[in-house]
């Protein structure tokens, strides 16, 4: 059967990925003393993140690499339009409740206004190395290696390319590249790759990005059948669940994830409709923002909350921190289309009205 040009089920896992790491940060602000080996495992989300996006950009880039007709310059445009308007956004937004808490004699962490941060944030290189705090909007260190993936998107695929008459040892030297890449990592730095955000964050993206690139190679030639993708969706979907609750090393939730990914794009290419729903689609296409707003909502929605209520602590009730996080998905909606979708339609007509961009794609006479 033949691929399916667009993945939904891996659509909306990108929902799961951001509602996990979101649940991560937002814990802390619950009353409550206990927190779930699941929740406390969120950071990982990141990681399903950056094998999610070197799957999908190998789905869709890699047969025009392969073709000798993949244009760099327009890919990264359409991958700039795609992160940093609300990259841009949520920077400002931070910029200017910090400001006002400051106006308004409130006290505020000092690195999060950070000026010294401020122009390595502005370029996206601040999980390169170049920003000496992790102010503004931390989640956004991720973005920055993203496109530090992004800028090296031709090398992973040239070398994926090469690898695609033996997909099943890609997939295995990519787990093995991350297994021991994590060890010499935390060997030389003294903590795990899977905490470097600011601090060699761009380093953290690079065996993800490339082990989602081998699932894609391994799901690309192999054919799908519908009945074994339904239950390696089930028997992976069970693992993440099972080795994120009870503490597995992290290198087997990573493997779950992977066998996740890759059985759900056999399910979408077998025909079935698991996670097809559009319910489910439309928040995986709004988790950029759910992940994005997520820390300058908690700054305002908890700050705020404390004032009224006269909590000490910026702890949380249950009821009202289940309102908390689930308005998360409202004002994600609300950036999505008020400001991640508008922009980059915006960001890619103007890239397709270049006069060079014309002559490039004219047809021959």
């Amino acid at each position: 059967m033949q691929a399916p040009a667009n993945i939904k089920p891996l659509t909306s896992l990108r929902f799961f990925a951001a509602a996990w790491v979101v649940l991560y940060h937002y814990w802390p602000s619950l009353a409550v003393s206990y927190t779930p080996a699941i929740v406390a495992t969120g950071h990982l989300g990141v990681e399903l993140f950056f094998i999610l996006s070197g799957f999908i950009l190998c789905h869709v880039y890699l047969p025009a690499f392969e073709a000798g007709q993949f244009r760099y310059g327009d890919f990264l445009w359409a991958r700039l339009a795609r992160v940093y308007p609300m990259h841009l956004a949520t920077l400002i937004a931070i910029g200017l409740m910090g400001g006002l808490a400051l106006a308004a004699g409130l006290r505020i962490e000092h690195d999060v206004l950070s000026l010294a941060a401020l122009p390595a944030n502005l370029l996206l290189v601040q999980a390169w190395g170049f920003a000496p705090v992790a102010g503004w909007n931390h989640p956004s260190w991720s973005i920055s290696a993203e496109w530090f993936a992004y800028l090296c998107f031709p090398g992973f695929a040239l070398l994926t390319a090469s690898l695609r008459r033996w997909p099943v040892a890609a997939v295995a030297g990519a787990l093995a590249v991350f297994a021991a890449s994590s060890v010499i990592f935390q060997r030389i730095t003294g903590f795990p790759l899977d905490a470097a955000t600011i601090s060699w964050g761009a380093l953290r993206i690079i065996p993800c990005f490339a082990l989602g690139c081998a699932l894609y190679l391994a799901w690309r030639t192999h054919v799908a059948d519908r009945r074994k993708a339904l239950a390696g969706a089930a028997f992976f979907g069970a693992a993440v669940l099972a080795t994120a609750q009870f503490g597995a090393p992290d290198i087997l939730i990573v493997m779950a994830c992977a066998g996740l990914i890759i059985s759900l794009a056999q399910v979408s290419k077998a025909g079935s409709r698991l996670l097809t729903h559009p319910i489910l689609v439309y928040l995986g296409e709004i988790s950029y923002c759910v992940y994005m707003v997520s820390i300058p909502w908690s700054l305002l929605f908890v700050n705020i909350a404390a004032r009224a209520m006269h909590l000490s602590s910026k702890q949380l009730p249950w009821p009202l921190w289940i309102v908390f996080a689930i308005a998360v998905i409202p004002v994600a909606a609300a950036a999505h289309h008020l400001i991640e979708r508008p922009a980059r339609d915006r960001m890619k007509l103007w890239w397709s009205l270049r006069p060079t961009h014309k002559l490039a794609t004219a047809p021959a006479r």
